[in-house]
């Protein structure tokens, strides 16, 4: 799969293009290549028709990371339909940093831009 997110960001955290979601709680999100990101980061997931799991599209939660590409969204997809990866998407499901929970601010200290 082409993947139109970018390795290496200037914001961070950054949008990740997600390849499988669990039907479980919480649901486990695994992205196309290391994400970046750390626990109590919060998300908005888009997925587009084509994938299936409609019921998560728009949808946000805090996350515990699991692994580089991988980590626990606090929703509820056990009852959802399966999410599948279409042979040619004309999009891409998507995990969108949107916030972070206040007690953690961890990605906030740290200045990525260049001078």
């Amino acid at each position: 799969m082409t993947i139109l997110a970018q390795t290496k960001p200037i914001f961070k955290p950054a949008m990740r293009i997600i390849v499988a979601i669990s039907n479980t709680y919480p649901a486990s999100v695994t992205t196309s290549f290391d994400h970046g990101y750390l626990s109590g980061l919060i998300i908005r997931v888009v997925v587009p028709v084509k994938y299936g799991m409609s019921q998560i599209n728009e949808k946000f939660g805090s996350i515990i990371v699991t692994g580089t590409t991988t980590f626990d969204l606090d929703i509820d997809t056990r009852y959802f339909s399966q999410f599948v990866v279409p042979g040619s998407p004309e999009q891409y499901a998507q995990s969108i940093p949107i916030g972070e929970i206040n007690s953690t601010l961890s990605s906030a200290s740290k200045n990525v831009l260049p001078f």
